[in-house]
């Protein structure tokens, strides 16, 4: 029995009517820390392997999402994109995806690349465990973007439970091996926030530091800079696991394409969290 998995957070995180959704993720383009600009015609190089977009509430991450999501709209949109998020409810197994079904948004439904999946969940690591799925904000939240976009794609959800460079390891090289295997043209998506809850200066250069790690396509000296400034980064397994698997892919450059906090969209400059685009070709 395949499964539709209904949209957690519409009208919470990102408005759950499909018209000012739209108008929102078109905000998101023209707001002052956004791009600047809407997509246009969609592209054909198809060069990149890995993107690194946010997923807080729109209105704070959005602009920075919108980044990650114009440059792939000139870059050409893959058959699948598989979407490594971090698990913030602590529901399911430590590394989980889910292998049939569809996930439910406003603007309409996404299928789960049902073969690539199956291939993956012979990792040993990586469970099929649609329970890890059900309340997760942080891989529902791409998908609108996505949709905005382009109507006729697949995805594969795999959401980290455990981050630690192992697990990342295991994970990325699963994915590596899964695509291999599938032929399947894929971007590897890797949902993240950066620094939570501290004040603007701090953030900025705890984020610099992890975010010029990963220009340089390292995830172990990322995952350094977590421990050493005790950086409070919520997704570093998914970003560690998408470097991993892109450089496997071929990927040979990353680049930071935008860095802004809540603190630039809320006013609040004492808590912020950080939030980054990226490209990874």
């Amino acid at each position: 029995m395949s499964h539709t998995r209904k949209a957690a957070w519409a009208g919470a995180f990102y408005e759950a009517s499909p018209r000012d959704l739209k108008r929102r993720i078109r905000w998101s383009y023209q707001h002052r820390l956004g791009p600047g600009t809407l997509p246009e015609a969609r592209g054909q190089a198809r060069s990149i392997k890995g993107l690194v977009a946010p997923h807080a509430g729109y209105i704070y991450s959005g602009p920075v999402a919108a980044h990650s999501y114009l440059e792939l709209a000139r870059d050409g949109f893959p058959e699948t994109f598989i979407i490594l998020s971090p698990n913030h409810t602590g529901l399911g197994s430590l590394v989980s995806t889910m292998t049939t079904g569809a996930w439910e948004t406003p603007l309409g439904v996404v299928e789960i690349d049902s073969e690539l999946a199956r291939e993956l969940n012979h990792s040993p690591i990586i469970d099929d465990d649609p329970t890890a799925h059900l309340k997760e904000h942080s891989i529902e939240v791409q998908l609108p973007f996505l949709q905005y976009l382009e109507e006729d794609f697949q995805m594969v959800p795999l959401t980290m439970m455990m981050q630690d460079l192992e697990t990342s390891q295991e994970v990325g090289e699963a994915i590596h091996q899964a695509v291999k295997a599938t032929g399947r043209d894929v971007v590897v998506l890797a949902s993240t926030d950066l620094t939570h809850y501290k004040a603007q200066e701090v953030a900025a250069m705890e984020d610099q530091k992890v975010l010029q790690a990963l220009e340089k396509l390292d995830e172990v000296a990322m995952q350094e800079v977590v421990e050493k400034y005790n950086v409070n980064m919520c997704g570093y397994g998914p970003v560690a696991a998408t470097l991993i698997a892109t450089k496997l892919m071929g990927a040979t450059q990353a680049q930071v394409l935008k860095y802004a906090t809540s603190g630039e969209t809320s006013g609040n400059y004492q808590e912020v969290v950080g939030y980054a685009a990226a490209v990874i070709r």
